[in-house]
C-alpha cells in the first residue's frame, strides 16, 4: 500500500483521536509502509496528515488539544464521542473554480466518484436509472428522478438509547437525500436549469443536492442566492472524491410520502433502494449486521483506495487536476 494509503489503515485500527507519532509507530508495527533508510518517518507523517486537513480530504479530521493536533477518521466520529470532539475541527474550504471547455469523459463516470465521497460521510447512495422506469424518458419524468440517491443512519451507541429512539419514531433514525448530477455549469441559464431540476427531483427527500464537476467562477453569487431561496444544497464533485466539497449545505424538509410511493411505481431501482433500507430498518437485531451488509452491497459501488480512483480517472479521461 501507499503511504497515504497505510495512514488511513492506521487510523482506522486506533479509532480514537491519535497524533502523527502514534500513526507513525503503528504504521512500523504493523508492516504497513517501509521507510526504507528515511531518518524522520515521524515528521513525514506529520506532513502527510496535515496535507489531508489542508486540501480538505472528507476522510480526516483534526481538532486541537493541548497545543497538539489530534486526527480521526470522519467515520469514527460517532464512536469517538460528542464529548471529545468539543473543540472547533479544522477544516477548509475551496473556491469554486472556472470550468474548462473540453471535458471528454460521461456524466455517468462521475456517479463512482460521487458515492465514493458520499460514503467517505457514511452515506449509502445507489443510482437512479432512468431509462428503467415505466415507459422510458420523457420531458417529465426527466424532471421528476433523481440522479442519485442516498441514506445516512443516526448511529447511537448504546442498546437503551436505540430502542428509546426506535420507540418514539424510526423515521428519526435516518435521513434521505437526493442528488442531481452535472458535468460542468457555464453559465446562468445553465445553472438555473440543474438547479431548479435538482429542485424538482428532490421534493420528496430531507435533502437535495445539485452536484456538478465544474463550475464556471462567475455564479459564486447566484448559486448562493438559490440556495438560501430554495434550500437545494451544492456540492462541487473533484477527481480526488474525498477533496469533494459541499459548497452550500441543503435545508431540511419533511419526507414527501406520496412522492416516494410514485417514485417506486415508476422506477425498480429506487422501489429496491426502499425495499433495502425497509429490509434494515425492520431487521431483528442479531440480523441487523447481514442487512446492512446487503444494502451496502446493492448500493452503488465506491472506491478503496486512492490507487483505484486515480486509475479509474486516467481510463475515463477525467481531469485529476481539476
Amino acid at each position: 500500500m501507499t503511504i497515504k494509503e497505510a495512514i488511513l489503515r492506521s487510523l482506522e485500527d486506533i479509532v480514537n483521536l491519535t497524533n502523527y507519532n502514534e500513526v507513525t509507530n503503528h504504521i512500523i508495527t504493523k508492516n504497513y509502509y517501509d521507510f526504507k533508510e528515511a531518518k524522520t518517518p515521524n515528521a513525514t507523517i506529520s506532513a502527510l496528515l496535515g496535507d489531508f486537513i489542508r486540501l480538505g480530504d472528507s476522510r480526516v479530521k483534526r481538532i486541537k488539544k493541548t497545543g497538539a493536533y489530534w486526527y480521526y477518521l470522519t467515520k469514527n466520529e460517532d464512536n469517538i464521542g460528542l464529548e471529545t470532539l468539543n473543540e472547533d475541527i479544522v477544516s477548509v474550504e475551496k473556491p469554486i473554480k472556472k470550468t474548462k471547455n473540453t471535458l471528454s469523459y460521461n456524466e455517468r463516470d462521475l456517479h463512482k466518484l460521487l458515492s465514493s465521497y458520499l460514503k467517505s460521510t457514511s452515506v449509502y447512495s445507489k443510482t437512479i436509472f432512468h431509462e428503467e422506469s415505466k415507459n422510458g424518458i420523457d420531458s417529465n419524468q426527466i424532471w421528476t428522478h433523481p440522479d442519485m440517491v442516498g441514506i445516512k443512519f443516526l448511529k447511537l451507541q448504546t442498546k437503551e438509547s436505540q430502542n428509546f429512539v426506535n420507540a418514539i419514531n424510526r423515521v428519526d433514525t435516518f435521513k434521505l437525500s437526493s442528488y442531481e448530477l452535472k458535468k460542468e455549469i457555464n453559465s446562468d441559464s445553465e445553472l438555473k436549469k440543474a438547479f431548479f431540476q435538482a429542485v424538482s427531483n428532490s421534493s420528496w427527500a430531507n435533502y437535495g443536492y445539485l452536484v456538478a464537476f465544474e463550475f464556471s467562477d462567475n455564479l459564486t453569487d447566484e448559486i448562493e442566492r438559490l440556495n438560501q431561496a430554495f434550500g437545494i444544497g451544492v456540492i462541487k464533485l473533484n477527481a480526488n472524491p474525498y477533496l469533494s466539497k459541499v459548497l452550500f449545505q441543503a435545508k431540511y424538509r419533511d419526507l414527501d410520502f406520496k412522492t416516494i410511493d410514485k417514485l417506486c411505481n415508476m422506477n425498480p431501482n429506487f422501489k429496491n433502494f426502499i425495499v433495502q433500507i425497509e429490509k434494515l430498518m425492520t431487521a431483528n437485531e442479531k440480523y441487523s449486521i447481514g442487512a446492512e451488509k446487503e444494502l451496502d452491497e446493492f448500493c452503488d459501488f465506491y472506491f478503496m483506495n486512492d490507487t483505484d480512483f486515480e486509475k479509474y480517472c486516467t481510463e475515463k479521461n477525467i481531469p485529476i487536476d481539476s
